[in-house]
């Protein structure tokens, strides 16, 4: 064969690098766990969302309103309605005493709020600042915020809520001091459960020079069995814990009367600090940012994905421009499944990833 015709031959044949690249795996897509439709009870109201009208006809019903904020695939919301509002003392009183209005943080409906502005639903719940499903917002008869349940509470506490407001107590006793006399009391023995990223003897709680860090306080109070899972089956999660030494932690009786001086230099009691922050619950962890400013607030009987979450938006400064934790929430969700890791929002520490929701 002539070697012209050979040349030709080899000008035909496909190149190949000397190191031929492997082919890109796909990639794996984190599984994700935990999520529960829920379905609300048929007695809720079924409102036309203008609110006014709402607080004004339940007001000549002699009842009260009940706001829940509510989204898809919310197990908080689901446990509400399975294991709250199916207790019999609690719908008798939310039925007696109250319309309740669902509203949906991400709806599109159009709302009429108090103000009489018109909003849809997912802009009034931006409006009130709701960050947590399910909340509870609770009316007087002209409108006015008694009190909020930000995230779900157990079904002693919801009851406590609804017998303060559909009782009438607003101007007799102050709400925290009406769910501390049903469920402890304030001179409880015993000892609060330590930690060691807690400081020891911290009573000045500024923030001061650039090196300052965001400050988590926790408010807790002696006898808490809630206080007992959080530290046993929440804060004893490695990545929470990793997220939770970005922070100065400071533990607090809530019912302490020692001096303190508060993030904002204000020399004063513990109790009558809670009482100015308005926090009801022990355990309560109020966030602030290295500036001394609130940021957010846990009184839930929130999982480990939540708290680690909470910790994480103000570790990051990721509220500075995403005031939305729950859309901050969605993203990091994301962010964790594309790394190919699973994400369960409805686990304690000491359950794998992997269990199935209860």
């Amino acid at each position: 064969m002539e070697i012209r015709t050979l040349l030709a031959l080899f000008a035909l044949l496909p190149i190949f690098p000397l190191h031929a690249a492997e082919p890109a795996a796909p990639a794996r897509m984190g599984t994700y766990y935990g999520a529960k439709a829920t379905e609300y009870p048929a007695w809720f109201k079924d409102s036309f969302l203008h609110l006014k009208e709402d607080v004004d006809e339940a007001r000549k019903n002699g009842k009260r309103v009940i706001l829940m904020f509510t989204q898809d695939g919310c197990p908080y919301c689901s446990a509400l309605v399975e294991r709250n509002l199916s207790q019999r003392e609690i719908e008798a009183t939310m039925r007696q005493k109250f319309d309740v209005i669902a509203i949906n943080l991400w709806g599109d409906k159009e709302l009429v709020g108090l103000d009489g502005k018109t909003y849809t639903e997912k802009t009034y719940s931006a409006s009130q600042k709701i960050q947590f499903t399910p909340s509870l917002v609770f009316y007087d008869e002209t409108g006015k915020t008694l009190l909020r349940l930000n995230g779900y509470v157990p079904p002693a506490r919801l009851q406590a809520a609804l017998d303060w407001v559909g009782g009438r107590h607003e101007n007799t006793i102050a709400f925290r001091d009406f769910v501390a006399a049903r469920e402890a009391p304030k001179q409880a023995s015993g000892d609060m459960i330590k930690q060691d990223f807690f400081l020891k003897n911290a009573t000045d709680l500024r923030r001061r020079g650039q090196a300052a860090r965001p400050l988590a306080v926790f408010f807790e109070q002696k006898d808490c069995p809630d206080c007992e899972v959080l530290h046993r089956r929440v804060l004893a999660d490695p990545e929470t814990r990793g997220v939770i030494a970005k922070f100065d932690n400071v533990q607090l009786d809530m019912w302490s009367r020692d001096l303190i001086t508060t993030p904002e230099g204000t020399r004063m009691p513990v109790r009558d600090w809670v009482r100015q922050l308005g926090v009801n619950y022990a355990p309560g962890i109020v966030l602030f940012n290295a500036d001394g400013k609130e940021v957010i607030r846990w009184e839930s009987s929130f999982r480990v994905f939540h708290t680690s979450g909470m910790f994480d938006y103000v570790a990051s400064e990721s509220y500075r421009k995403e005031p939305s934790f729950q859309r901050f929430l969605a993203a990091r969700t994301e962010h964790i499944r594309e790394a190919g890791l699973d994400v369960n929002i409805w686990r304690y520490a000491d359950e794998p990833v992997a269990a199935a929701a209860q």
